[in-house]
């Protein structure tokens, strides 16, 4: 048996980028990845490299066919680049299989005929396997041809003139966005009486009709009660009426992949099914650590490349670093214009016994607005108005994805507001909106 320092299950952000820095310092590394489409984890091949890569597409004019065609181009690209970042490693062997726990020590490498071909020990094992959509319970949702899931959906081989999405949450507003811009006609069934109700209620509303106004409708508190195939359609019958596509993309959620015979370790789950880890990411069995999507919370890359930072650390640093200690997490909805936010809200901030000050300056009164021929969204900020600490902030307009982390770094340090409010910045952009911004 063929013994390892760490064993890491899946290619993952975290896993990966673990995989190679043990590698550099000597460490003996095993990667064990299910399916060679998956190189690289979930974000290159399947999440966000490929979606944003389609909204990049839809914003240069591709049509449908040569935006796919590119999107094909970009993962494979980086589906080959990443498994030789590995591959070619002196120090690491990656194996093709479904991982097995035996003991705390040993995992067995299962073959797609579900027979166990070897076995592998590993000192420190990191389990980096990752999320998949769930599957509601739905009349006629095993049997339909024209369902699909995220993945499933950007490998369409031709565009679909009418899209039904069941799901009203992040990755169902990004994909109804990306599908409008192509000129498909997109529905937006929530179950819920409003979607974006984690967001600003002045940012959400304008989002809400930005969506509306490029042609997405949205129905809200609609249960998806059945699901019928006919000749050249499918029905989607609901609490709110019949609703005709000829697709439809479930987004209801994803759930940690935890098929690795756990219960032969100990290892515990959680509410969601996610595997539970203490702040160093550590399971039930101290050796063995859960990384990225599969132990739960926001599932977000850089998310998992920071989990990554926290179990280097505690095996090949100081262990200083942990979930406890990262502070805020950013994140953008890829819509039309992206949505990004970090920290709290205004109302989060008060609820919390916060003294505020808020800035809110419309994106039409920041000269760049202009150039960019856009002048959608609104920018909110919410400061401690007694430290002058940033509490947070939304950002609903073009750029916003790469203007947030410039917020949440200043925050990150410590900065006060007024430094952002006084820096000089180059113009036209859309940072110097922060002159503005933070005016209160």
């Amino acid at each position: 048996m063929k013994t390892y320092d760490i064993v890491v299950i899946g290619f993952g952000k975290a896993g990966k980028t673990l995989a190679k820095t043990a590698a550099t310092k000597g460490k003996s590394v095993a990667m064990i990845e299910q399916s060679p489409k998956m190189y690289g984890g979930t974000c290159i091949n399947i999440g966000c490299i490929p979606s944003k890569t389609l909204i990049h597409a839809s914003e240069t004019q591709l049509n449908f066919s040569e935006a796919m065609t590119r999107k094909s181009e970009v993962v494979n690209a980086l589906n080959k680049k990443n498994y030789h970042n590995l591959a070619d490693e002196a120090k690491i062997d990656v194996y093709d299989a479904k991982a097995q726990f035996k003991t705390e020590h040993e995992v067995a490498l299962v073959n797609a005929d579900n027979e166990v071909e070897d076995t592998i020990r590993g000192d420190v094992v990191v389990i980096n396997t990752g999320a998949s959509p769930v599957i509601p319970k739905i009349e006629g949702i095993s049997t339909s041809k024209r369902i699909y899931d995220s993945t499933g959906i950007m490998e369409l081989s031709s565009q679909p003139k009418r899209l039904v999405i069941v799901g009203g949450g992040y990755i169902a507003l990004e994909f109804a966005s990306l599908f409008a811009s192509f000129g498909t006609e997109v529905t937006v069934l929530e179950r819920n009486e409003h979607v974006l109700t984690n967001e600003d209620n002045d940012i959400a509303a304008q989002a809400i009709q930005d969506l509306k106004d490029k042609g997405v409708q949205i129905v809200t508190e609609a249960e998806t009660k059945a699901i019928k195939d006919q000749d050249d359609e499918t029905i989607v019958e609901t609490s709110q009426g019949q609703f005709h596509a000829d697709a439809i993309l479930l987004a209801t959620g994803r759930q940690p992949n935890t098929d690795l015979n756990l219960d032969a370790v100990g290892i515990q789950l959680g509410d969601k099914g996610e595997i539970k880890v203490n702040p160093h990411l550590q399971t039930a069995v101290s050796h063995i650590y859960a990384v990225g999507d599969v132990k739960g919370g926001p599932q977000f890359t850089y998310v998992s490349l920071d989990d990554f930072r926290i179990v280097s650390d505690h095996l090949l640093g100081e262990g200083q670093r942990t979930t406890e200690n990262r502070g805020d997490i950013p994140y953008t909805v890829f819509i039309d214009p992206p949505l990004s936010r970090v920290g709290l809200t205004a109302d989060e901030a008060q609820a919390e016994g916060y003294t505020i000050k808020e800035g809110k300056l419309p994106v039409n009164q920041i000269p760049r607005h202009k150039i960019n021929a856009d002048p959608r969204g609104l920018f909110k900020v919410v400061v401690d108005a007694q430290t002058h600490r940033i509490l947070g902030a939304t950002l609903y307009g073009a750029h916003s994805e790469e203007l947030i982390n410039l917020i949440h770094l200043a925050m990150k340090q410590g900065t006060t507001y007024d430094v952002l409010r006084d820096m000089m910045y180059t113009h036209p952009t859309m940072a110097e909106s922060f002159n503005d911004l933070f005016k209160i």
